[in-house]
């Protein structure tokens, strides 16, 4: 069973993200933040990570895929980011190169179509 990372500080998105995976054959873990995000890569080893952008701090997401793309063994796990950041006034803090490690992207809210489709190119 293919296990997910959700990284969010948003309780209530956690546990919808699982009723919309779970049902379907992923395995669902997570965490609040950044910090805690980066310890269940290394224990749980995810084949994929959600990841929202704004949690601790304002980019403690993109400060967590960074992060993995500087450990060989977690640069290979794909990062579906998911966040609102594009509606905030921190919208221009969000870098927009390709130097971002993420592998796909989606401005919340989302749909279980949405979301199921990223994870199935990402993992299948």
């Amino acid at each position: 069973m293919p296990k997910i990372l959700v990284v969010d500080d948003d309780p209530d998105f956690v546990e919808s993200t699982r009723l919309m995976l779970e049902p379907h054959g992923y395995e669902v873990i997570s965490a609040a933040n950044g910090d805690e995000g980066l310890l269940k890569v290394e224990k749980e080893k995810p084949d994929l990570v959600i990841l929202d952008v704004i949690m601790s701090t304002v980019l403690d997401g993109l400060s967590m895929s960074q992060q993995m793309r500087d450990v060989p063994e977690y640069k290979k796990v794909p990062i579906l980011m998911v966040t609102s950041i594009a509606n905030t006034d921190y919208a221009a803090l969000f870098p927009t190169d390709e130097y971002i490690n993420i592998h796909g992207f989606l401005t919340k809210p989302i749909t279980s179509e949405q979301l199921l489709s990223h994870v199935k190119k990402l993992i299948g």
